[in-house]
């Protein structure tokens, strides 16, 4: 079953125009081209970003943010109580009116008492604000060097000047080593993403950012695939330009009504556009 879907899924006339066939793209006479399973590489390289990440998050972006006067956020914890801590966990963080009130019986709790415990419980599992900019911090660094290493491996290829270029030879285009490397970086960078994300600040918009990092990994190993590397290098840099000013503010919301803004300055007001 799996070896028929997969014929069905590489067959030629799917990927290649009339003429064409994966025998075109064999390496020979030293070129080198694309093949899917270059895209394994991307698994190493993640779990390498994961590494460099916790190095980097603990000494650099930590003194940072201490430079910065960035500080850990010190919050009262609220006392010991099994069952408001079953509540918590397994019903809800919000409960409302009637539910309060049977926990008040349960506990022998005023209702001011149990309201307080939950806003105390909420405000704990609450990421901080050092821990927001860590992560930011690593962000904006890999998308700023990702920029630079991209805009390097690209400032001498005709087709960042000519798009015509971009599909001159199409889809029969050599691999180059810039091309290769800037591809499974990217990939790696995004994978890693992935695999932290258990661990990361979950924000409002979590399963937006989820479809996100899942449809960017299935379109960078799409366009490896086909071919469609020189758009792609050229995709990737585009983002790359934006991606460092829009991670280079920090925004939070603590004590309620409350926000605090941290900003590498000069970058904010970029970022709206």
């Amino acid at each position: 079953m799996l070896s028929e879907l997969s014929d069905w899924f590489w067959q030629e006339r799917l990927w290649f125009p009339e003429g064409l066939g994966w025998a075109d793209l064999e390496d020979r006479d030293g070129r080198v081209y694309a093949k899917a399973r270059d895209l394994w590489v991307a698994l190493p390289i993640a779990l390498v970003f994961l590494i460099i990440r916790q190095i980097f998050e603990r000494t650099v972006a930590t003194p940072l943010a201490s430079l910065l006067g960035v500080k850990e956020t010190v919050r009262l914890r609220a006392p010991h109580n099994p069952t408001l801590e079953s509540f918590y966990c397994s019903v809800t963080k919000n409960p409302t009116q009637s539910s309060v009130w049977s926990l008040c019986k349960q506990t022998g709790c005023s209702e001011r008492q149990v309201q307080r415990w939950f806003r105390r419980r909420r405000n704990q599992d609450r990421p901080s604000l050092l821990k927001k900019f860590r992560e930011a911090s690593w962000r904006f660094t890999f998308y700023l060097l990702a920029f630079i290493g991209g805009l390097a491996a690209l400032i001498d290829k005709p087709w960042l000047y000519e798009l015509k270029e971009m599909w001159q030879g199409f889809p029969v285009l050599t691999l180059l080593p810039s091309q290769y490397w800037y591809y499974m970086i990217e990939l790696g960078f995004y994978g890693s993403l992935l695999f932290s994300v258990a661990s990361d600040v979950k924000r409002k918009d979590f399963k937006e950012q989820m479809v996100h990092h899942v449809a960017t990994i299935l379109l960078i190993s799409f366009s490896w695939c086909v071919n469609y590397i020189r758009a792609g290098t050229l995709i990737m840099l585009v983002h790359d330009s934006s991606d460092y000013f829009l991670e280079s503010k920090v925004e939070t919301e603590e004590g309620g009504a409350q926000k605090r803004q941290m900003s590498f300055r000069g970058f904010s007001k970029l970022a709206q556009f």
